[in-house]
């Protein structure tokens, strides 16, 4: 197969181009911003729709739908009535680090808000997925996870109040949850993880922030602490078009 001279390392193959030459306009058009984009730098304010249309001579939708996908993509970001280039993504480690060690580690301030602190006896999913005891009291602890005060994703954790009796009253909500648990002298040992693409609800989507029809990554994690003992049960919503996700293998 002939690929062209400046093909990027890792891009897709001929820039997306299908073998049969034929490419949609909007794909066309989506590719000229995205070379565009790279002229204004982040934060830099791209044309109008209007002014996109007759640069490139297309009709408008064809340029809202090139646009969108960029959007979508996180490489633009709708501020206000304008449209301007986004900064990178948030390259979080798959890892039992924690979400404020992975922001902080690429210059960013990480923050969490605080949406509900409760407990509940331990339903029989849960305990079947943890290994917990069916109706044993848990706290759930569901945060919106903030990056240089931007909303970027949405956590759950569930836990054991035996495990951390005083949560409710000696834990703050914008600190690290592994961080407390290491001050209790609890420590992780390993964790099971499931990545998946899911649409938020739109109870998730007002919490974050973002339209309904956001692509979102969905971390499922079960955690056990050095002893083997079930610690933790977590579900992250991130943000797709803020966040990819990074792992080292090792044959």
């Amino acid at each position: 197969m002939d690929y062209p001279n400046d093909q990027a390392p890792g891009a897709p193959v001929r820039s997306g181009i299908p073998e049969h030459g034929r490419i949609p306009k909007y794909y066309a058009v989506k590719a000229r911003i995205a070379a565009l984009l790279e002229e204004l730098g982040e934060g830099g304010v791209i044309p109008t729709e209007r002014d996109l249309a007759e640069r490139y001579d297309v009709a408008r939708e064809t340029v809202r739908q090139a646009v969108r996908d960029l959007v979508l993509e996180g490489r633009l970001r709708r501020r206000g009535r304008g449209t301007v280039v986004a900064g990178p993504k948030l390259a979080q480690p798959l890892s039992l680090a924690s979400y404020t060690e992975g922001v902080r580690r690429q210059g960013r301030t990480p923050g969490r808000t605080l949406v509900t602190l409760d407990r509940f006896p331990c339903p029989d999913p849960l305990a079947a997925e943890t290994g917990l005891s069916r109706g044993e009291p848990v706290w759930h602890l569901e945060r919106v996870l903030l990056a240089d005060d931007e909303r970027v994703g949405l956590e759950s954790t569930y836990v054991a109040v035996a495990r951390v009796p005083r949560l409710d009253a000696d834990f703050d909500p914008d600190s690290s949850f592994y961080g407390y648990l290491a001050a209790q002298g609890i420590s992780f040992g390993d964790a099971d993880e499931r990545i998946e693409t899911v649409l938020a609800t739109p109870r998730e989507a007002l919490l974050i922030g973002t339209p309904p029809a956001l692509p979102m990554l969905l971390i499922h994690r079960i955690s056990r602490d050095t002893g083997g003992r079930p610690l933790e049960r977590v579900r992250s919503l991130y943000r797709g078009d803020r966040f990819s996700f990074t792992t080292h293998l090792q044959g």
